[in-house]
């Protein structure tokens, strides 16, 4: 038990995988001065947030970790989701671009970028 608070980003992950989303926020909360600079805790915390329906809280975070490491596609694809849960078109098209410079046969940013501006 002692290397799970030896490791508190383990402990966030434990528990959004055991569905206890509020305690991963509140310990993420309590966390956040520590790790303001973590790119991998930065994606934790985004992610969580989406997973309760708090986009707007989970921007941050994703925009943050968007700072630290923009070659992350994974957290691009999350941060695409959460600008188009915020009706933020421009946004999700600028992240799709981002993942097609990283990965230009990401057929999936492809897809989404072609229905996004027919809207």
């Amino acid at each position: 038990m002692v290397g799970l608070f030896n490791h508190p980003k383990r402990k966030i992950r434990k528990l959004i995988t055991q569905g206890n989303y509020e305690d991963a926020i509140r310990l993420g909360k309590s966390l956040e001065s520590q790790y303001s600079d973590d790119h991998d805790f930065m994606f934790i915390m985004g992610s969580v947030y989406f997973l309760v329906d708090d986009a707007k809280k989970a921007l941050p975070y994703f925009e943050k970790a968007f700072q630290l490491n923009e070659k992350d596609v994974e957290m691009l694809r999350l941060k695409t989701n959460v600008h188009l849960a915020l009706d933020q078109k421009d946004e999700a098209i600028h992240c799709c671009e981002c993942i097609l410079n990283i990965d230009p046969k990401n057929h999936e940013a492809h897809d989404l970028i072609d229905q996004l501006e027919r809207l």
